[in-house]
Parts: structure tokens; C-alpha cells; sequence
């Protein structure tokens, strides 16, 4: 801890800005490309009158900060600050000898990477309590005092910018790269949102509950949750089994079910992003590593 701070979000707020940026720089730049948000004004500015992202990102966001801080509690804003100082340094750094990508006569491949980048780049930054200011603030004062959801504001915000980056640099071929980047960068974010690890969480009916139950933590060591059902149809009352395994561990767990009651209704779902003991604390409630 670092004045509250965790230090492991500082390192990887700063890593994700550094994946934001080479985005950036590498794909959007060198190939045209727009995109949403405050960046989408910074690339409008450079691709217009040849203004440094670096410094018109920051120039932007400065006035954001001082009048969203308060919205955003102390270390978010702290984490947002960090964010937004390392996007506009990385993209100063990797401008100064950039890697030639020609991907010029694949526009598709361009597009792909770029969404790819900035979504991977935006998606830490957010799994681990940061934001890169701009919209994000600005949703949240409008959600505060106009009563507009913040997914609303920003696709609205999104949409205004890229139609004005069309209707000035963009031809409407790059402009259409452009919105299938931050598509793809959209649901990149999502994934590393929910978390990459995608458990299963089974529901299980049965006239055998408890031997279920207790075979699930004996042979998989995993708890189980024993909710009150009542059939809406006999109006017979039975116990509900619920319990989160990994992907790993489902055949597992049907075998064990089936062994004890063939005739068991289980219903499988995913389960994104556990929390807790078995999955991120250990017996002794202690993270795991």
C-alpha cells in the first residue's frame, strides 16, 4: 500500500496505458484511424493541424479533473490521474521512433489491432480502478445532474466525435474501419472486464440433495448453498443445491450428480469474475497469489 494505494494496480494501470498508447500511435495513427472518447479528439486535432496527442490529451483532461474530482473518490481519481499522465507520456515516447506497421493495404488487419490494443490498454485500466478521465467524468456529471445513464452519454459523446472526425480527415471507407475498431476495442474491454477466467455455476434439483451436497465438498472441496424450492406445479417443497466450479471441474461434477441421482435437473451457467474462497481467498481468507 502506497498511501492507501495498492501498489500491483499502480504497476498495471501504468502497463495498460502503455498498451493503450502503442495502439495508438502504431494503429490509429499510422493508418488513419479514428476513435471515440477525448482520444478521438486528440486524434481529430493531430490529423487536422498536426497537434502532439501527448499534449493535447493532457491539455484536455485538465480541466475534466478539476471538475469531476469529487465524483470520483479519492482513489479512483488518484488512479485516473496516473492513468492519464501515462497515456500522454507513453504516447510522447513510443512517437519518437515508432515501428514502421504498414498495414495500409489490409485496412481490415489495421482495424482489428487497433481495437484490439486500445481495448486490452483500456481494459486494465478500468479491471484495476482507474479511468483515463474525459468521458468517464463528464458521464458521470451528466448521470448526476441530467439523470442520463452513463453508457447513454458515452455512446452519444462516441458517436458526435466520430462523425465530425468523418466529416473532416476521415473518407467514409476509413470511417468505417474506424467504427469496427471501437467495436472490437468495446468488447475487448468486456472480456477483460468480466475476467478472462469464466467459471460455471450449476443449479441442481434432486431428491438426493444432501448425499449431492456432501460428495460436492468432500470429492471437489468446493461449498455449496442449500436454497428452499417449491415446485410450482406438486406445490412439493425440495431443497435447491448451488455451487461455482471451474470449466475444469464440470465433468466432475456431472459424474458425481449422476452417480447419485440420474434423474437430478441441473441447469449450467456461466459465472464471470468469482470472488471469493476457492477462487481468490484460500481457506484462511487470505488472496491467493
Amino acid at each position: 500500500m502506497i498511501f492507501g494505494l495498492k501498489l500491483k494496480n499502480i504497476v498495471l494501470i501504468l502497463f495498460g496505458s502503455a498498451i493503450f498508447s502503442f495502439g495508438i500511435v502504431h494503429f490509429n495513427m499510422q493508418n488513419n484511424l479514428g476513435e471515440g472518447g477525448f482520444t478521438g479528439i486528440t486524434l481529430l486535432f493531430y490529423f487536422l493541424w498536426k497537434w502532439d496527442p501527448a499534449i493535447s490529451n493532457f491539455v484536455l483532461n485538465v480541466p475534466v479533473f478539476f471538475i469531476g474530482w469529487k465524483f470520483l473518490g479519492r482513489n479512483t481519481f488518484i488512479y485516473t490521474v496516473i492513468g492519464t499522465l501515462a497515456v500522454s507520456v507513453f504516447l510522447a515516447i513510443f512517437q519518437i521512433n515508432p515501428f514502421a506497421i504498414d498495414l495500409e493495404s489490409d485496412m481490415t488487419l489495421a482495424a482489428l489491432f487497433a481495437g484490439v490494443f486500445i481495448g486490452v490498454g483500456l481494459g486494465i485500466i478500468f479491471r484495476y480502478g482507474g479511468t483515463t478521465g474525459g468521458v468517464d467524468i463528464i458521464a458521470r456529471l451528466v448521470n448526476k445532474y441530467a439523470g442520463w445513464s452513463m453508457g447513454r452519454t458515452m455512446f452519444l459523446f462516441d458517436l458526435l466525435v466520430i462523425s465530425t472526425s468523418i466529416a473532416t480527415y476521415l473518407d467514409m471507407v476509413q470511417g468505417m474501419y474506424t467504427l469496427l475498431a471501437v467495436y472490437i476495442g468495446a468488447r475487448v474491454i468486456d472480456f477483460i472486464q468480466e475476467g478472462a477466467y469464466t467459471a460455471r455455476g450449476a443449479t441442481i434439483i434432486s431428491s438426493r440433495s444432501d448425499q449431492i451436497a456432501e460428495s460436492i465438498m468432500k470429492e471437489m472441496d468446493r461449498g455449496v448453498t442449500v436454497l428452499d424450492g417449491r415446485g410450482s406445479f406438486t406445490g412439493e417443497k425440495r431443497d435447491v443445491l448451488y455451487c461455482i466450479v471451474g470449466r475444469n471441474e464440470i465433468v466432475r461434477l456431472k459424474n458425481i450428480i449422476n452417480d447419485i441421482d440420474p434423474h437430478a435437473f441441473v441447469a449450467m451457467s456461466s459465472v464471470h469474475d468469482v470472488v471469493g474462497e476457492g477462487f481468490t481467498l484460500d481457506e484462511n481468507k487470505n488472496p491467493l497469489e
